[in-house]
């Protein structure tokens, strides 16, 4: 049809309705300057997204998912998807599987790091961007990767936003997202959520499985993640706009959620 567009070689005939009309088992879609649509959508292809520059934020599943720069997110086929960014770019490759493997690690959804190996791969695996016809060694060394992935995986759940399904905790946790600046009192909380400070706590932690201490650190955290993509701002700079008040507090509350140090370079 016309006005139908393409994407990661996917027919879009409708908003978020994906047509499939790729004749092959495997696809590679590789963009260095990715445009975002924001809308949900699903597809009957299994999806490894692998971004090698800037940062996206799934939601999947009443959860949001940041996949920064060089980590990988796969998500089995059939689940509903939104993805947005506001980074400056997005440079990133999407493999497409038609079918998947007997393994339980194919039926989850997984963010993680992509160790050098795996880039390696996938960096190899552009030379394939965008091939319609069949080739054989694409598809014995896609074939490979995907055997692979379950090795390659050290999950990062400290890359996953919970999104609680109570009202009263969504309230809570918008207040958070639009406050993580200031120093957050727990009783301003429990006045957003209209409950006593105990049982939001104690609800809070039930539907997301963890403290609104660490949720707040962790939209903090993430958030700096996003300045330091713009590379406008120094760490320290970074680290009291989202509200802290030393470089070191900022440095030692990244560490313990992203594991590395920040740098501008990240």
């Amino acid at each position: 049809m016309q006005n139908d567009r393409s994407k990661c070689g996917l027919t879009e005939q409708g908003k978020g309705i994906y047509v499939d009309l790729i004749p092959k088992d495997m696809y590679v879609w590789y963009e260095d300057n990715w445009q975002h649509d924001e809308h949900e959508h699903l597809h009957a292809r299994s999806q490894l997204t692998f971004v090698e520059e800037g940062y996206q934020y799934f939601h999947l599943d009443r959860n949001i998912y940041l996949v920064p720069k060089n980590h990988v997110i796969w998500i089995p086929s059939g689940l509903k998807h939104r993805v947005v960014s506001e980074a400056s770019q997005v440079k990133l490759m999407v493999v497409l599987f038609k079918s998947d493997l007997e393994n339980s690690f194919f039926q989850d959804i997984h963010v993680f790091p992509a160790p050098a190996v795996l880039i390696e791969m996938l960096r190899y695996a552009s030379k394939w961007n965008k091939l319609l016809t069949e080739d054989e060694e694409q598809a014995i060394f896609l074939k490979a990767l995907q055997i692979s992935l379950p090795n390659f995986c050290k999950e990062s759940n400290y890359l996953q936003i919970p999104v609680p399904g109570d009202q009263r905790l969504l309230s809570v946790c918008n207040y958070i997202n639009n406050h993580y600046t200031i120093n957050l009192k727990i009783e301003e909380l429990a006045a957003q959520s209209t409950l006593s400070i105990r049982t939001l706590q104690r609800l809070f932690k039930k539907e997301t499985g963890i403290t609104l201490k660490k949720y707040i650190q962790l939209i903090r955290v993430l958030k700096s993640i996003e300045l330091i993509d713009t590379k406008q701002h120094t760490l320290s700079e970074i680290g009291f706009m989202v509200g802290y008040k030393s470089l070191a507090a900022f440095t030692a509350s990244y560490y313990s959620i992203m594991r590395n140090h920040p740098n501008r370079k990240y």
